[in-house]
């Protein structure tokens, strides 16, 4: 028998805004060390739905970790953007508060299950644990050979991220990023002894496929209050649960952002009430401060959707934007399920129609 491993790379490595998040490696570091790239999956893994069923959680459990998720997912999101050391010094401590949770609401059996599939979600790299080196009694030059592996997918994932931020050509760099996960997989079958991967069977537990996880992001932060609405009074996503909301920063003479306005459009008028597209204006300018003139632009534009004029940027900063502009998709029970930074069809971009297919898979989502 054997044991197959993915990692699940899908919802840590390859979304943008998100790599740094999965290592422990600081910028005050010159030598990593192997546990560094580890990766930390279990704020991923304990949003999705798919994993409170394998739990086998009750609705009380459910009800109880949405709570919890009420205190700690901003924090989570925020820490996208921070410097890597400081990122990982949030991650690690909201684990803590998610450990100390299920210490609490759930049964050893269940414990046991998410630490397997936080294994699982890990895949070859959690022979970087120092925990699973001691269990598999794992060689330096086994650890040795993985750490550079995991060294040379850390790297060709990096200057992708690096290419994509600068609009560059991808494909060749996709291609790295795909040849060094391969060879992480083939790990297994050339380096590891038959009695380890016995062991690392039982440590992994039954099979399960974390890499097609879908909800594996936070909740998305409620809107901060603005006096200043276009073309409805004021929401809150709390108040929209149960429709998809596509929600995007702009300011209105952003040339980016004008080149987005018939997309938006668009969606308007394709999805209807089934969608709440709503425009958070951020200033940039001395013009769009005031409220009149973007009230004047979106006329001028035909953006009849929901606007919200935020001139003092309070939402920009509790999302933790950064750039004009941004679109986020939030499914119906509110968590962020994919975004898009830039202009959504820039040089051959198909940004509008990755996430029109995303909305109308949402769509047929339970509430």
């Amino acid at each position: 028998m054997k044991i197959q491993l993915k990692n699940s790379i899908s919802f840590c490595v390859l979304t943008l805004g998100w790599a740094l998040a999965c290592t422990g490696i600081t910028e005050a570091q010159t030598e990593p060390q192997p546990h560094d790239y580890v990766p930390h999956h279990l704020l991923g893994l304990i949003h999705a739905p798919e994993v409170h069923r394998e739990l086998k959680m009750t609705q009380g459990q459910i009800n109880q970790l949405e709570k919890l998720f009420d205190q700690i997912d901003g924090q989570w999101w925020r820490s996208r953007n921070l410097k890597v050391d400081e990122q990982a010094a949030v991650i690690l401590k909201l684990e803590e508060a998610v450990g100390n949770w299920l210490q609490t609401n759930c049964t050893a059996e269940q414990r046991q299950r998410l630490q397997q599939l936080v294994l699982r979600s890990q895949g070859t790299r959690m022979l970087l644990r120092q925990d699973i080196k001691q269990k598999l009694d794992l060689s330096e030059r086994q650890v040795g050979s993985i750490f550079e592996l995991a060294q040379s997918t850390q790297k060709a994932q990096t200057e992708l991220q690096e290419a994509i931020r600068q609009n560059l050509p991808t494909e060749e760099l996709r291609e790295a990023v795909s040849k060094a996960q391969e060879a992480e997989q083939k790990f297994f079958s050339s380096v590891l002894k038959s009695d380890q991967i016995v062991k690392l069977r039982e440590l992994a537990g039954r099979e399960f496929d974390t890499s097609g996880l879908k909800r594996i992001f936070p909740k998305a932060p409620e809107l901060i209050a603005s006096k200043h609405w276009i073309n409805t009074k004021p929401l809150t996503l709390a108040n929209l649960r149960g429709k998809v909301v596509l929600l995007h920063f702009y300011a209105f003479q952003c040339h980016n952002c004008k080149a987005n306005f018939d997309v938006y459009r668009r969606w308007h008028e394709k999805f209807g009430d089934q969608v709440v597209l709503i425009g958070i204006q951020t200033p940039e300018t001395a013009l769009e401060r005031d409220p009149v003139a973007v009230a004047r632009a979106a006329g001028d534009e035909e953006l009849a959707f929901p606007i919200l004029i935020d001139l003092e940027a309070a939402n920009w900063k509790n999302w933790s934007n950064t750039m004009w502009p941004t679109v986020y998709v939030i499914d119906k029970q509110g968590y962020l399920r994919q975004w898009w930074q830039g202009e959504l069809r820039w040089q051959g971009a198909t940004g509008d129609q990755s996430i029109e297919k995303l909305v109308e898979e949402l769509l047929v989502e339970s509430s």
